[in-house]
């Protein structure tokens, strides 16, 4: 299972719930099984690495955050993943625009999984409120990897 997190930049949201994500397979033993990575649906920080508020909330929740690299969603990413996850409607219509309409059957937002339809995680480069973002990234990770585990994935 190959999972792709996409949010505005990929410094925040998707890159942390990228390094959720990854620390909970590991904890379950599942890196044979699933993999998660992250984008971002615009260009505007492309290169760098996790915006340092967002990481030392990472680091104090126990999360490993090696460097990162923010990188740009691509059309190829609609084809090579099985899920590709946003945080925000914007991301959704983004996604749509660089992934195209086939691909969308594959697109949903985190919080979906949480059994919170429609429900956004905020963007903390606006709110300043990382602790959370990282709440409902935890919270979407978690549901998300027991919902994998559901369908006998685990």
């Amino acid at each position: 299972m190959k999972i792709l997190f996409v949010c505005h930049g990929n410094i925040c949201r998707s890159a942390a719930a990228e390094m959720v994500m990854r620390h909970m397979i590991a904890q379950r033993g599942l890196e044979r099984k699933i993999v998660c990575e992250s984008a971002a649906a615009t260009g505007e920080e492309i290169g760098n690495d996790v915006y340092p508020p967002m990481k030392r909330t990472l680091l104090a929740h126990g999360i490993p955050c090696p460097h990162h690299s923010a990188r740009m969603l691509t059309r190829r990413d609609g084809e090579k993943y099985d899920m590709v996850i946003g945080m925000d409607r914007e991301n959704l219509s983004d996604m749509r625009r660089i992934l195209g309409d086939r691909a969308m059957d594959r697109c949903s937002l985190l919080m979906d999984h949480a059994g919170f339809p429609g429900r956004e995680v905020e963007d903390p480069w606006y709110t300043r409120d990382f602790e959370s973002a990282y709440r409902d990234v935890e919270t979407g990770c978690r549901a998300l990897l027991d919902e994998l585990a559901g369908t006998g994935l685990t």
